[in-house]
């Protein structure tokens, strides 16, 4: 009988859980002929999350979880589960319901059909606000422009992962990490499932406008070296400028004459070129800094337990 595993990364969910777990619980009752497995990542919550996953795996042998010894961040919570994870696929979703479970028969579905990444794609984005989802359509389009591979929109981390996909997400163990974009790269046969993303009714998120940036540079960093190529025109095009507008000054200083003027325009000149020169060294540096903690080679995450065994 196949095991099918629901893996769930989770942070100060004390309020969300119960309401999950019993949502879980309708689902795996009807789906009898699948072995299951709910397998919570602790990361490093400092509510009583822990202790209800513990109270809750008291009275369900199928609930197991991995204690992190800190918050590493959800990226890295994920590689934690895709290490521990026993099922022949996990499924992968949030604590806080925007993922509703009744989305899973269908990519159980495509699972038996064949395909090994089946991926849920919002037709609504729930309850956020129009900026942000401006935002993330520009960050988007601005991201397949500039790397080679199929990062799919308003795609996040609810899908369904063969196997054969988490053997693979095991083996990427760099430390600045953007799991979005690395299921795209691994490829495999991929379908989709289109669902409407709920309103978060219990809780409160996490994520915040700085916590998604920050999510966005990972993301823009670890899949393209754009960036550093538009510093490079932007520094190429600022020297042709320069050096154009250095032969105006010239032609007119001589044909002309040019009298003690251009305090304005010098002043200009001189902070825009330092401006370019500083955005260029920002960019580098967001390079540099990847490198430097790569080259540490710590371990992406340190967990504290798995279930009751010290680790």
């Amino acid at each position: 009988m196949k095991c099918i595993s629901i893996l769930i990364p989770t942070y100060n969910e004390e309020v969300s859980l119960p309401f999950l777990y019993e949502a879980l619980i309708s689902l795996m009752d009807n789906y009898t002929n699948y072995n299951w497995e709910i397998l919570f990542i602790n990361d490093g919550s400092t509510d009583s999350t822990l202790e209800i996953i513990k109270k809750l795996r008291t009275n369900d042998d199928r609930i197991n979880y991995v204690n992190l010894s800190r918050n590493f961040g959800k990226e890295s919570a994920m590689l934690a589960g895709f290490d521990y994870v026993t099922g022949d696929c996990a499924i992968i979703m949030d604590a806080d319901l925007q993922h509703p479970p009744t989305v899973i028969p269908q990519m159980i579905t495509y699972w038996e059909e064949g395909y090994e990444d089946v991926y849920a794609k919002r037709n609504s984005r729930g309850k956020e606000s129009i900026l942000r989802k401006k935002l993330s359509l520009i960050y988007y389009n601005l991201l397949q422009k500039s790397t080679r591979i199929n990062v799919l929109q308003n795609v996040g981390d609810f899908r369904l992962l063969d196997r054969r996909c988490i053997n693979a997400l095991k083996q990427l163990r760099e430390t600045q990490r953007y799991t979005k974009g690395l299921y795209c790269w691994i490829g495999y046969k991929k379908k989709e499932v289109i669902f409407n993303q709920a309103n978060r009714t219990k809780g409160k998120s996490s994520f915040n406008l700085w916590s998604l940036l920050n999510l966005a540079i990972e993301g823009i960093t670890s899949f393209t070296t754009a960036p550093l190529r538009m510093a490079t025109i932007m520094g190429f095009l600022v020297s042709i400028t320069a050096f154009l507008y250095l032969c105006y000054i010239i032609i007119k200083t001589i044909f002309v004459g040019e009298p003690v003027q251009g305090y304005p325009t010098l002043i200009t000149v001189i902070l825009f070129m330092g401006g370019v020169q500083l955005i260029s060294l920002g960019i580098i540096g967001e390079y540099i800094g990847r490198i430097f903690n790569e080259t540490k080679n710590r371990p992406v995450y340190i967990a504290e337990s798995y279930n009751e065994t010290k680790l």
